[in-house]
């Protein structure tokens, strides 16, 4: 309750009268001032959440655990309004329009389910060569999933003839086509880039202001220029998922002394896990070159586990092999 939150208090808009509410027209509120930031309090954020795990205690050599979280989270702004979750994120509302963005948080992560395993093969042979090549074998594994997290589309600023916004900021949201779907996978002629992966179907948006003339579809006038239909983080992106194995040998020296031997795959599957998309500028529906690169897949996220650990990179989606040697005493 009550958080902070920023907003840009005296911006106006050049466009026409009426257009672009809640920005009034040719001048600020106080022309005194250029841009003004305001710092309020009053963003509200609500959380629900349901957690079970599931053990299973050693026994006949298995471990293992489940973890699933069930969660919903709503907010005006995420994070204070200072510090984006992820690409796109808003952070701050329209001027006096804090309502409106309300929606899933940044990081609202609706399924989350995390397991881990440890199996010691039950192989006891006595005769010495058999033991030394078949005893003291384990598997054991990490699964992580989760579904995609939100993200807005937004339409393309106005800019026709040196006009638009002056000293304001705020989201400037797409609309949505009805009976359209709004996700497409297959690459779309004109559209998806090379080395790109599609994900949202284009003509499913549409734009307030045509990319290609920078002016209002339709005309610039007040029922055609105004902000979208579509609400904050109203579109999610691919789920996450991500497994890990390990395969152990121990060899046993003396009667203190194991030499342990570690084969470590990392994406054992090797499936890659792709970001939220980097273009959610909607375009004009049956004009392609007003829609190029929108909501495609450009890159891929960083693991939960890997070789070079998460904040040293290199390690991102590929599948890795490590092979790990060691002496316990």
């Amino acid at each position: 309750m009550d958080q902070p939150y920023l907003t840009q208090v005296n911006g106006y808009q050049t466009v026409c009268d009426g257009c672009f509410a809640p920005f009034p027209f040719k001048q600020p509120t106080d022309p005194r001032f250029a841009a003004v930031s305001q710092f309020s309090t009053g963003a509200n954020s609500h959380y629900d959440g349901l957690q079970l795990t599931a053990i299973k205690r050693l026994g006949h050599g298995l471990m293992g655990q489940l973890n699933y979280t069930w969660s919903r989270c709503m907010d005006t702004v995420s994070n204070g309004g200072f510090l984006q979750f992820s690409a796109g994120g808003i952070l701050s509302p329209l001027p006096g329009d804090l309502q409106r963005d309300y929606g899933p948080c940044d990081y609202d992560i609706r399924n989350n389910l995390n397991a881990q395993y440890v199996y010691q093969l039950p192989l006891k042979f006595k005769a010495r060569s058999l033991a030394y090549a078949l005893n003291g074998w384990q598997i054991s594994g990490t699964v992580f999933w989760h579904s995609g997290i939100p993200f807005s589309v937004l339409s393309t600023p106005y800019s026709a003839n040196g006009d638009g916004i002056v000293n304001g900021s705020g989201p400037q949201f797409a609309s949505m086509v009805p009976g359209v779907p709004l996700y497409e996978h297959k690459p779309i002629p004109g559209v998806t880039q090379p080395g790109t992966v599609q994900w949202l179907n284009t003509n499913a948006f549409v734009s307030t202001v045509d990319p290609s003339t920078g002016a209002c579809v339709g005309g610039d006038a007040p029922q055609t220029c105004q902000f979208g239909n579509l609400g904050r983080n109203a579109l999610r992106g691919p789920d996450f998922t991500w497994s890990d194995f390990y395969l152990t040998k121990w060899f046993q020296l003396s009667e203190r002394v194991k030499l342990r031997f570690d084969t470590q795959f990392f994406n054992v599957f090797n499936h890659p896990n792709f970001g939220l998309p980097n273009m959610v500028l909607a375009g004009i529906p049956g004009k392609p070159s007003t829609q190029t690169g929108f909501g495609a897949l450009t890159y891929t996220t960083s693991p939960p586990t890997g070789l070079l650990g998460v904040g040293l990179g290199g390690d991102s989606t590929p599948r890795m092999i490590a092979f790990q040697l060691r002496l316990e005493f």
